[in-house]
């Protein structure tokens, strides 16, 4: 459903919807196989073949705003599109939309020099290499960035790297040619947001060493490569330094705010198909004498599920608009809210999908486990929904501290203490509760 009325974005949903159908749904069953037989280390070919179709359709890089090499297409433009293109978990890589590369080529294309940019940004946007995001360390607990422990030292015109890496997405792709990696440069700094630095490192960088993939509730690599990276005194020129040292947070921030978005948008559409094959499945099955379909429990989660849905578009919807019109700082609570909303809410509707149908569910004949390991991969990717939760707190309690009750009505307009004691008496308690009596 289209929230921005634009032609050009109706017109890329037809073609979208009409790609999709034509390629994507009938070459899953391809892709899941492939992805089996190949494992995390291989590349599966059907994505290499229809690359190039999409690319061909103008169906390419279509997250990239106010640039030659995307669509440029706002936050809420790219919305529905997004939207479709997670019905299926291969669609994005297809057209060249998908996590990491999404999130380092936004980095690149924001923070990264003229030649970082010729060097990678150029083969990413083209879809001739992949990448990897190095962040979350498994010696700390990475839900606090500051806890990274990482070394990044200068040493005249190189940097030393050393570090123990994973759930780095995307290291075993035999395509990934170079990672984002964060780590500390200045450990001492009393403020804990500037010891942190972004830098790039070439994969084929001597002391680079992808230990392990890291299966997600059993799955290799479908479709996050989730690694293990360990880093031995990797040596990188100076130039490869992302923005400058200190500036760590601040790229991780401007990086992640559209990429946890980007994860909503796939998730509502992820969702819409579950829904609908959950409908077609309890209409042609039938239990103790009545279609599953007529059954009350169905019909509840049928009906909760249509609500669930619609509340997480208005919200995604919501917040691109925001981080359009006034940015992603402002726009601060609104991601936070729909990045906890929106996994819940698949985690839910997926689990009853499973339940609908059956044991089968519980295979990936229906594609309803994989599904449901991305969804609840994400609500611990791009920071787990306690610390989003915390942080919404936080920022509503400051609101209201600094909000003049007189005019919100946030004072209950209740009489004095002492004005109540000269004119009630307490009484005796009735029961369980205490009753006030005007004064004889």
């Amino acid at each position: 459903m289209t929230y921005s009325g634009s032609d050009k974005v109706r017109d890329y949903e037809a073609r979208l919807a009409d790609f999709m159908a034509e390629y994507i749904y009938p070459n899953e069953l391809r892709y899941y196989r492939e992805s089996e037989i190949g494992g995390p280390w291989r590349v599966q070919p059907v994505i290499e073949e229809l690359k190039p179709k999409a690319r061909a359709a103008g169906l390419w890089n279509l997250f990239l705003p106010d640039s030659d090499d995307g669509a440029g297409l706002s936050n809420a433009e790219y919305a529905p599109l997004c939207e479709i293109m997670g019905r299926s978990l291969m669609a994005p890589e297809v057209f060249n939309c998908s996590a990491p590369d999404t999130g380092n080529m936004e980095v690149l294309a924001r923070y990264g020099s003229p030649a970082q940019k010729e060097k990678w940004l150029k083969p990413l946007l083209a879809g001739e290499i992949r990448s990897a995001f190095a962040m979350t360390e498994p010696e700390v607990a990475s839900s606090d960035a500051t806890n990274v422990e990482s070394s990044i030292v200068r040493d005249g015109d190189s940097y030393v790297i050393n570090g123990r890496k994973w759930y780095t997405t995307g290291a075993t792709d035999p395509r990934c040619k170079i990672l984002i990696f964060m780590g500390k440069t200045d450990p001492a700094n009393a403020d804990r947001h500037k010891q942190q630095s972004m830098i790039l490192v070439p994969k084929e960088s001597s002391g680079v060493e992808v230990l392990r993939p890291l299966p997600v509730f059993g799955f290799y690599g479908v479709p996050d490569r989730a690694s293990e990276v360990v880093f031995k005194n990797v040596r990188v020129p100076a130039s490869n330094m992302l923005l400058g040292e200190g500036r760590g947070f601040e790229i991780a921030q401007g990086r992640l705010g559209p990429g946890r978005i980007h994860h909503c948008m796939r998730l509502i559409g992820m969702c819409e198909r579950v829904l609908e094959r959950m409908c077609r499945r309890v209409e042609s099955r039938t239990a103790f004498g009545t279609e599953v379909s007529r059954q009350a429990t169905t019909l509840e989660r049928i009906a909760e599920a249509r609500i669930m849905i619609e509340q997480a578009r208005l919200l995604t919807m919501k917040t691109a608009t925001m981080m359009d019109t006034v940015g992603n700082k402002e726009a601060k609570a609104e991601i936070a809210m729909i990045k906890i909303a929106a996994p819940t809410m698949a985690c839910t509707i997926i689990d009853w999908a499973i339940q609908a149908f059956g044991g089968g569910g519980t295979s990936n004949d229906h594609f309803l486990t994989a599904a449901y390991a991305m969804a609840r991969a994400l609500r611990l990717a791009d920071g787990p929904d306690e610390v989003h939760r915390s942080q919404l707190a936080r920022m509503e309690l400051k609101r209201w501290r600094n909000t003049d009750p007189a005019r919100t009505g946030g004072y209950a307009q209740v009489w004095p203490v002492d004005h109540i004691r000269e004119e009630y008496e307490h009484l005796r308690p009735d029961g369980e509760s205490y009753v006030w009596a005007p004064r004889k």
